[in-house]
């Protein structure tokens, strides 16, 4: 495997897993922004632990919530800018500026107990729709430093950002309609076509590109400002309305879907409605998307999840006649695909993870383990299942190239695991030699000190990486999503109060003081 980044190459370290829409401050709008990570970064700073984990920030469609469908691969969703950070807004008068309606709608945002993604989105395009106005008049037209910043961000990043402007400004020429309904001569990318719309969209063309362009501005601010490193996640597979499949139609199937056989998680596996690799199309490019993926990664995070890792093995695809199959469908092609890919995925630096929980055959195993690349141990499902009583394994024993973990963005919270789970489940817990001080009664609804135990034997865990939801952490019952459902409460759980309060309330300084404990005694590296 290449080198990696130096800092989370060895030893062990811990953090917290919490999405970026989760953790609005007193002065974002109503979701969590760039600009807010560096204040989470300080009580994780605060707590001994040295990263927190992200989910995707790809850009959603207009509807959408779940960031595993994304408009693009590459691009930052501007609903993560910081209004309060973009100068241009600023210097229109800021929030001041906004109209009763939006200003209505911000407040509405604000207090609201989960994301109202319609009303942010709507209320921030109209911020940032205005604030374009302004750079265009007073920096673009008298070709400031401002100006030559955003023309130098377009060349360095032109290798995805230029595709992605044209696709977004023909995307909201067509009113958002998919790029199938387009006019055959843009569906098709016939050059004379192609060439007209970069000409006609020019200036639509420059304001998506002034919206990366101060996204990046405000992520690398906000790297340079937090102490803790930044992990981020690989998403299996973007929307077929995406830049991507519509830049490298040859490279995607689009009259099948890709999701998994039946698991843990569904009886019935899941249909995820997203394209199928055409692998073998995709070899002959020297895999050259995902390569550019990987590159993408690097630029913005210090390590990533790889999401689905089994899928870049073997992709389950589903045909629409309800056929299925696996693609490649032989063991050695599967094996041989998955390890370069993850080569192909650690060349840029960054450190790997591998979410690789449901159905994942021992090859695919044998070749993490070979390849150095941590797996998921999600101590509800860690049992000795071939054993008599099924006893639960203990965390200590983990292996160190391991992630342990209490669960992730698509399990139920541990509080309400274990409120689910039978007293037989719960007494084989407390069983375990490393949770025998437990100290409660298999009865008891899920106490603090089952959640303090829990929390502490997997930051002592054999596992050199431990992630901890912020929900767990707590002993919260709120959880991200449910998979295989379409939910309105999916994607949308925020913090109870604004991220800067971490650091002032009794509650979650008691909190950091208990995870700095057992992270240094377990030999996390703090910050």
């Amino acid at each position: 495997m290449p080198e990696r980044s130096p800092r989370f190459a060895s030893g062990r370290h811990a953090g917290i897993l919490i999405p970026l829409f989760s953790i609005p401050s007193c002065a974002s709008w109503g979701i969590g922004e760039i600009a807010d990570l560096p204040r989470l970064a300080r009580w994780v700073e605060a707590s001994g632990l040295d990263f927190v984990q992200l989910l995707p920030v790809n850009e959603m469609e207009e509807g959408q919530s779940s960031p595993y469908s994304a408009l693009s691969a590459m691009a930052i969703d501007p609903i993560f800018i910081a209004m309060s950070a973009v100068e241009e807004f600023v210097e229109a008068g800021g929030e001041r500026s906004l109209d009763p309606a939006d200003l209505e709608g911000l407040q509405a945002a604000r207090t609201a107990r989960v994301v109202d993604y319609e009303t942010v989105r709507v209320v921030k395009s109209r911020a940032l729709r205005r604030a374009f106005s302004t750079f265009l008049a007073r920096h673009w037209r008298g070709r400031t430093s401002r100006a030559q910043a955003l023309r130098e961000f377009r060349e360095r990043e032109a290798w995805w950002l230029d595709e992605y402007a044209l696709f977004r400004g023909l995307h909201e020429e067509h009113e958002s309609r998919f790029w199938l309904e387009w006019p055959e001569a843009l569906r098709d990318r016939q050059p004379a076509a192609i060439a007209a719309a970069r000409e006609r969209l020019a200036e639509p063309i420059l304001y998506f590109a002034y919206l990366q362009w101060l996204a990046d501005e405000q992520w690398q601010r906000a790297r340079r400002e937090c102490g803790i490193g930044i992990f981020g996640d690989f998403p299996f597979m973007v929307g077929g309305h995406s830049a991507d499949v519509w830049t490298r139609q040859d490279e995607f199937r689009l009259d099948a879907s890709v999701g998994v056989p039946p698991d843990a998680f569904s009886q019935s596996g899941q249909d995820w409605g997203l394209p199928v690799y055409r692998w073998d199309v995709i070899a002959r490019t020297g895999y050259q998307w995902l390569r550019d993926r990987t590159r993408r990664c690097a630029e913005l995070y210090d390590g990533f999840r790889v999401d689905h890792l089994v899928g870049f093995y073997r992709t389950f695809v589903r045909e629409r006649d309800g056929c299925t199959y696996f693609v490649p469908g032989e063991e050695r092609a599967q094996r041989a695909q998955g390890e370069l890919l993850m080569n192909l995925f650690a060349s840029g630096g960054a450190r790997l993870l591998a979410e690789d929980l449901g159905t994942v055959p021992d090859f695919v195993r044998d070749s993490m383990a070979s390849l150095g690349i941590p797996g998921m141990k999600v101590l509800r499902w860690e049992r000795e299942w071939d054993a008599e009583g099924q006893p639960f394994r203990d965390p200590l024993r983990y292996p160190p190239m391991s992630v342990s973990t209490s669960g992730t963005h698509d399990t139920e919270t541990l509080a309400e695991w274990w409120d689910a789970a039978g007293e037989d489940e719960r007494r084989l817990v407390t069983e375990v030699p490393s949770l025998q001080e437990i100290g409660c009664p298999p009865e008891t609804p899920f106490p603090d000190a089952a959640r303090d135990a829990l929390i502490r034997v997997l930051l002592c865990a054999g596992s050199d990486l431990t992630i901890l939801p912020l929900q767990d952490v707590f002993g919260w019952r709120d959880r991200i999503n449910t998979p295989a459902s379409i939910g309105e409460r999916n994607w949308t759980w925020r913090l109870p109060w604004p991220v800067e309060d971490l650091m002032t309330r009794p509650d979650s300084l008691e909190r950091a003081g208990f995870l700095r404990r057992y992270a240094g005694a377990c030999g996390r590296r703090g910050p």
